[in-house]
């Protein structure tokens, strides 16, 4: 039986819409070698479908909204797993919006039962909506822990973990976060590979470019995991984290080569953006920690006059 692969994206497939050297070689031999693989990511903004035509401008072809699993559809797999019959009061866009409607699960702006936080534009008339039904009994879900994320070199955005930062102060109130690197989601998501190819694979590797996220995950579900340093993550600062990958690639380049022919690459380094810094290093913590997790609720800060 063939090795399933749980695949992160920005930063593994591509950055800043420009594909990282080999990507499209690397998906077209999965497809070509009938080897499951589903790409794996925290922004809950898109639907399956907007990924798989967001990849097909690329470049990347062979690829259908089946083979996309989002911190979106995590969040409603775990509620309609849960709380079948609960109501949410949703802060984000449209692909957490979608994916909590195909699982019947309905809006409540007056006394629901979550207040669930994805990313996405947001008013500070809706954050005050949010604090109101958090006050009245609702709790906090979060789709993902992520803080900021890169949309270039040089330029980042808000994640959900920002937002829900604000509900979580306004409220004195912690939130549970769904996403990578909660193990719910990995376990989801192989549940998911094996439903695609109708059997269970022999193994599931993860390959991502974030240790906080893609390589914690997968370390705390009991997969094997392969960093590329195409992305977030520089070979110097693996020596910051107690877990490891199992495996270290310049790129997914690497593994085109073993996944045609089913033998152990030579390991030689693809070249990716030659002259580019892998990341821009934006100071502070991109991705919320769970030391409070199962804290009672943080006293809020005094009111000042």
């Amino acid at each position: 039986m063939k090795t399933g692969y749980l695949i992160d994206m920005d930063g593994v497939i591509y950055r800043e819409n420009q594909l990282i050297p080999g990507a499209v070689e690397f998906v077209s031999a999965l497809s070509a070698t009938g080897t499951p693989f589903l790409f794996l990511t925290n922004n809950s903004a898109p639907t399956p479908e907007d990924l798989a035509v967001r990849l097909k401008h690329m470049g990347i072809h062979n690829v259908s909204p089946r083979h996309f699993y989002t911190s979106a559809l995590n969040t409603a797999d775990f509620l309609s797993e849960t709380d079948p019959s609960c109501t949410v009061f949703v802060v984000g866009e449209g692909g957490l919006l979608a994916a909590l409607n195909e699982r019947k699960i309905a809006n409540d702006s007056i006394k629901p039962r979550y207040v669930v936080v994805g990313e996405g534009s947001v008013s500070m008339e809706r954050l005050a909506k949010a604090h109101e039904c958090i006050e009245r009994g609702a709790r906090l879900l979060a789709t993902n822990p992520d803080n900021w994320c890169p949309v270039s070199s040089e330029k980042t955005r808000p994640g959900s973990g920002a937002t829900v930062a604000f509900l979580e102060a306004s409220t004195g109130r912690r939130a549970y976060y769904l996403g990578k690197p909660n193990s719910y989601m990995f376990h989801r998501a192989r549940r998911k590979l094996a439903d695609i190819t109708h059997t269970e694979p022999k193994q599931v590797v993860m390959i991502g470019d974030t240790m906080e996220t893609d390589i914690r995950g997968a370390f705390e579900a009991g997969m094997q995991s392969y960093l590329v340093l195409s992305g977030s993550t520089r070979f110097e600062d693996l020596s910051d984290y107690v877990y490891q990958p199992t495996r270290l690639l310049q790129s997914v380049a690497e593994l085109t080569e073993e996944i045609k022919t089913g033998l152990p690459s030579d390991g030689k380094a693809a070249e990716i953006f030659p002259g580019k810094s892998s990341d821009s290093h934006k100071s502070g913590h991109r991705h919320q920690t769970d030391i409070f997790a199962f804290h009672k609720p943080r006293p809020r800060p005094a009111m000042t006059k």
